[in-house]
């Protein structure tokens, strides 16, 4: 039978050359950068020897996180300039995959940020008799005769610092990314490195494999309904491109029950990456078991990745049916920032009760995207953008400068995070006490602070759009959330010390830097916000 077909010669046939995507190196740099970092250091601990490896990589992953801050500062003044003020045109490059915009490149001045603030937590080796935070060989079952032999060489993970800016290159390109392809392959960059750090805590072994492991679980559920919605996308578009994916939305060329079905999969990947209710419940137990650098710089990076993700989707690609969408995301918005701030007052362990502030401030963020679609069906609301940006900035801040004053304060056992061990503190300890209380404030919303003015942003957005009744809701489980942040500050400052309470270790000049810089930050951006404000309210809208 097969005698009787012709026979090609396959290597003969005359095809079209496939060209090569253009790439703007300039535009891409802090990227490639933050990759460059990456790859070396995967080099290093290849070739490096044991003794300086711990010294040469936190030194590359540092100048790694600076240059693309830097990097990040010049491709913004790089960007269009409309009407004199607002930064709303950008471009794209690699063949249309990532987008430089203003709300994209002020991601990544923030992620940049984030990742320095982050890799100074990972380098203090004050805390742990000379070795860092993390487990020495992660092989090693908890409480083995190998783990104390890992204990008594000195053996450390530096594996831990290229991993790092692996994850800050996934949420850098995860907050730029122009087609649903290239953001699923950032979803993927930035989780697998932070499932493994998840794991990796030098104290508490099995609480922190327990962490990674639910974080893997659930993480790989919400990365296959992101994928499977963006698949129902390409279905209904032809296309993973957002911009294709909105002119087939305003020209409605498909199925709608396919359309909207292909938002709420992707949605649920998105909601579950941002910690809101109902997808939160893996943020206390990763929160609390993952080593506490790792959350610090979790909390911050990965909520400010995934919520311009989740606008740069909703705006761009289905903003043409945000009247089917939009009543979901209000009820999203409602019950997280109810949720979160009900159930926090029921933690008697510090890392889980910010865990659940987290999810609160999911809530609070969620009702800013909201304000969105008020007067403009496209989505393209620069207040909303605008307000979101300047709230993960003073959010981020003050999470990691909180997590960082939760290293310091131990017991023999090492972290003491019961609320009950922090009795005391503000006499004993009182500048550490008060930098933890300017965090607790800041989260409260209260004024002279940068989480007032991060507040009232988001709840002015939603107001303006005539959402009224989602900031009543906010205004209201902001005052619950109120209580137990100033029961942190009454423990504290208030309450007698128990016999035998926690000491606050000496920690290293990195993790005292990074307590320093976030409460001058979190004060500053709430007493002398303009610049800050001027800044984020030039960044314009996404690009199309």
């Amino acid at each position: 039978m097969s005698s009787l077909l012709p026979s090609v010669d396959l290597l003969s046939v005359d095809r079209p050359p496939i060209p090569a995507p253009e790439l703007d190196y300039l535009l891409l740099s802090p990227l490639l950068v933050v990759a460059a970092a990456a790859l070396i250091g995967v080099l290093v601990e290849a070739f490096c020897p044991r003794g300086p490896r711990f010294v040469v990589q936190t030194a590359l992953a540092g100048v790694g996180a600076l240059a693309a801050l830097v990097l990040s500062v010049v491709v913004y003044t790089e960007l269009d300039v409309v009407e004199g003020a607002v930064r709303g045109i950008g471009e794209t490059t690699g063949d249309g995959s990532v987008v430089i915009d203003g709300p994209g490149v002020i991601t990544w001045m923030m992620l940049a940020v984030f990742g320095l603030l982050g890799i100074a937590l990972f380098a203090d080796r004050k805390l742990e008799g000379g070795l860092s935070s993390f487990t020495g060989r992660a092989a090693d079952a908890p409480g083995s005769a190998d783990e104390a032999e890992a204990q008594r060489r000195g053996v450390e993970h530096t594996e831990v610092f290229p991993l790092a800016m692996f994850a800050l290159l996934g949420m850098m390109l995860f907050a730029t990314s122009n087609d649903l392809l290239t953001m699923f392959v950032a979803l993927e960059i930035l989780s697998l490195p932070l499932y493994l750090l998840c794991g990796l805590a030098r104290r508490r072994r099995l609480l922190s494999q327990e962490a990674a492991m639910k974080y893997f679980l659930l993480g790989a559920f919400s990365s296959v309904f992101f994928l499977y919605g963006a698949a129902l996308a390409y279905g209904y578009a032809g296309t993973f491109s957002l911009a294709g994916i909105e002119a087939a939305v305003v020209g409605r060329s498909g199925d709608d029950a396919l359309l909207l079905a292909a938002v709420a999969l992707m949605a649920v990947g998105l909601l579950f990456k941002i910690g809101a209710v109902p997808f939160h419940a893996w943020t206390p137990d990763v929160y609390q078991g993952a080593p506490t650098p790792v959350t610090a710089f979790m909390s911050a990076g990965t909520k400010a990745a995934a919520f311009i993700a989740l606008m740069r989707v909703l705006f761009v690609s289905f903003g043409g049916v945000a009247w089917d969408w939009r009543p979901a995301l209000w009820v999203v918005a409602a019950i997280t920032m109810v949720v979160g701030s009900l159930i926090a007052i029921a933690q008697s362990d510090v890392k889980r009760m910010l865990a659940y502030s987290s999810v609160a401030h999911a809530g609070f963020l969620l009702v800013g995207v909201s304000g969105a679609f008020g007067g403009n069906e496209g989505g393209n609301d620069i207040t909303s953008v605008s307000s979101v940006l300047f709230y993960l900035t003073v959010y981020g801040l003050a999470s990691i400068g909180a997590f960082a004053v939760v290293m310091l304060v131990r017991d023999a056992g090492g972290e003491a995070t019961h609320v009950s061990r922090w009795a005391g503190l503000g006499r004993d300890q009182p500048l550490l006490a008060g930098s933890f209380a300017i965090f607790m404030l800041s989260f409260a919303g209260i004024p002279l602070t940068g989480g007032f003015i991060g507040k009232w942003g988001v709840f002015a957005a939603a107001w303006s759009g005539g959402y009224w009744p989602l900031v009543v809701i906010g205004v209201v489980t902001s005052a619950i959330a109120a209580f137990f942040y100033v029961r942190m500050i009454v423990v504290m400052f208030f309450t007698d010390a128990e016999e035998g309470g926690p000491t606050v270790a000496v920690g290293g000049v990195a993790t005292t830097v990074v307590i320093v810089l976030a409460a001058v930050g979190t004060v500053a951006l709430g007493v002398l916000p303009g610049p800050a404000l001027d800044l984020v309210q030039h960044a314009g809208a996404f690009v199309r």
